[in-house]
């Protein structure tokens, strides 16, 4: 066998979205604001994963002004609609949906009452960029004008919406049942360059294709695949947790490897843009499911190329020499008999 020697493996995945077995909801309010400014509070916690910049964008999209203009509120849970936590992939979906309701709801109070100031059907008005405009007249004004005539008329263009994830058990005899409203599905391809003398491995290439529904914000899409696959990653090849009884055996992170920039490999992301159907922005979610396919498509790929399985995370040099060693000692059995 020569010293270097490459390999890809594939691996395919799927994943529920939102709360388990259960039902999920989350709330927001929404109000067009003087100035044709919007603001909008939730309930929702940013912790990197970019969801105050998504929000921001769908709701400056559905009330037709730019997502600059539009402020997120306190998310104190003592004064804004529940949101409930940032996990399960949860929150494009859940506060994602609500917050468009709510702005659908604003929206319409203020199409309403322009729709009866210029005298035209409310079907026919449509806004964009701050800028609203009934469709086949030459009527228009700015978001912050309409804004100031609906207000004038003594109406403040304020929306609530809310959003339900509905979710049941499974049935502990058949296993029948619903857990998740809504799945989305992914595949990744690595590939990967064995030594065979020292037993280390480098990820050269990561192909993942993964279905996210509408893609609001394509590049934070592909910065979350990019996040996860550098996380499965490690749990592939690095990240070694220790247990004994329950209790950990790893003290700190002073030899627990992690990937660096170094370790990153080439990753080439394909949005699949099945929309969900179930909800009112066709918005998934893909916070945690680019990672699961990240370990199992490495694995697949060091198999290809030295004919060696790796069972047990991470595949460490120790492992990759044990399994060659093992490997040789088969076949020198065979070829004896």
């Amino acid at each position: 066998m020569e010293r270097t020697v490459r390999g890809r493996g594939v691996a395919a995945s799927w994943y529920g979205i939102a709360r388990t077995a259960t039902i999920d909801r989350a709330g927001a309010w929404a109000e067009l604001d003087d100035g044709g400014t919007a603001k909008v509070v939730t309930g929702v916690t940013e912790i990197g994963e970019g969801i105050l910049t998504l929000l921001a964008q769908v709701a400056a999209e559905e009330l037709g002004i730019r997502p600059e203009q539009v402020t997120l509120g306190d998310n104190d849970t003592a004064r804004s609609p529940e949101a409930a936590h940032a996990g399960a992939t949860r929150q494009t979906y859940m506060v994602g949906n609500s917050i468009a309701l709510a702005c659908r709801e604003a929206r319409e109070k203020l199409f309403a009452e322009i729709a009866e100031y210029w005298d035209v059907e409310a079907t026919l008005l449509h806004a964009f960029d701050g800028i609203l405009h009934a469709e086949g007249t030459n009527k228009s004004m700015t978001m912050a004008e309409a804004v100031a005539i609906c207000k004038g008329r003594g109406v403040v263009p304020v929306g609530s919406g809310s959003f339900t994830a509905h979710g049941t058990g499974l049935d502990p005899v058949d296993g029948s049942g619903a857990p998740w409203q809504v799945y989305v599905f992914g595949t990744q391809v690595a590939e990967v360059e064995v030594d065979t003398v020292t037993g280390e491995v480098q990820v050269l290439g990561i192909w993942a294709a993964h279905d996210v529904g509408r893609a609001i914000n394509p590049r934070g899409i592909e910065g979350q695949i990019e996040g996860a696959i550098v996380q499965g990653l490690g749990q592939a090849l690095m990240e070694d947790y220790q247990t004994v009884e329950g209790h950990t055996t790893t003290h700190g992170f002073a030899k627990y490897i992690l990937p660096t920039a170094l370790d990153v490999p080439e990753i080439t992301s394909f949005l699949v843009e099945d929309r969900d159907p179930l909800s009112p922005l066709g918005a998934k979610g893909i916070g945690e499911p680019a990672l699961v396919p990240t370990a199992p498509a490495i694995m697949n790929a060091i198999y290809d190329a030295i004919g060696v399985r790796i069972t047990s995370l991470p595949a460490t040099p120790e492992k990759i020499l044990q399994g060659l060693k093992e490997k040789r000692r088969r076949n020198e059995g065979i070829a004896a008999e």
